[in-house]
This record gives structure tokens, C-alpha cells and sequence, in this order.
């Protein structure tokens, strides 16, 4: 640099002005991107939304495949049956005749 403050010594400088302009533009876009990235980092609020929403889409997609893979694997080993639900519903009457019975056995016994 020369004394007047050019750097070609030509005396106007206003090549050097316009390009230190560019150069100062440049550096406020840079700067301003910067402080973007730098706010959205430290905004832990929307940081922990936007992981929480891909985990529950994850949990929701995974949830979906396991129910169809169930599915398909029931529809193959246990045929749909129409009429009659096999004789669940005669061992739980059953069961629950012995129960009451032997309740009533418990409560006569201690009576007596």
C-alpha cells in the first residue's frame, strides 16, 4: 500500500473500494448463514420435536409391517372358522362351574 491508501498507486482507489465492497457483502451473507445454523442448532425445542415426530413415524411404519406380517402368517396357519368357535367356550363354563363349586365347598366347610 502506498501512502494515500491505494493499492495500485494509481491515487482513486475505487477498484479496490468496489471490490472491498463485494468482499464485505459477501462476508455479511456468510455471517448471516452462519448465525441461521447456529439458531437452529441451539433450538433444542424444535431439535427434540422433529426427532421425537421421525421416531414416532419409525415406530408407526414398524407397527404396521408387524401387524401385516401377522397377519399373513395367521391367515396361513389358522383358516378363518365360521360357525361353531371350537369348544372354547364349553371349557370356560366348565371351569368356571368347578370354581364355583369348589368356592361353595370352601364356604359350607368353614360354617360347619
Amino acid at each position: 500500500m502506498t501512502h494515500n491508501g491505494t493499492r495500485n498507486g494509481h491515487g482513486n482507489g475505487t477498484g479496490d473500494t468496489d471490490a472491498l465492497r463485494a468482499e464485505i457483502r459477501r462476508t455479511r451473507v456468510e455471517l448471516g448463514e452462519t448465525v441461521e445454523a447456529l439458531a437452529a442448532k441451539a433450538d433444542v425445542k424444535k431439535r427434540l420435536k422433529s426427532s421425537a415426530d421421525q421416531a414416532r413415524e419409525r415406530v408407526r411404519e414398524q407397527a404396521a409391517l408387524t401387524v401385516a406380517r401377522v397377519r399373513g402368517q395367521a391367515a396361513l396357519t389358522h383358516p378363518p372358522v365360521r360357525g361353531r368357535h371350537g369348544p372354547a367356550p364349553f371349557v370356560a363354563l366348565a371351569a368356571g362351574a368347578i370354581v364355583t363349586a369348589v368356592v361353595l365347598m370352601i364356604i359350607r366347610g368353614r360354617r360347619g
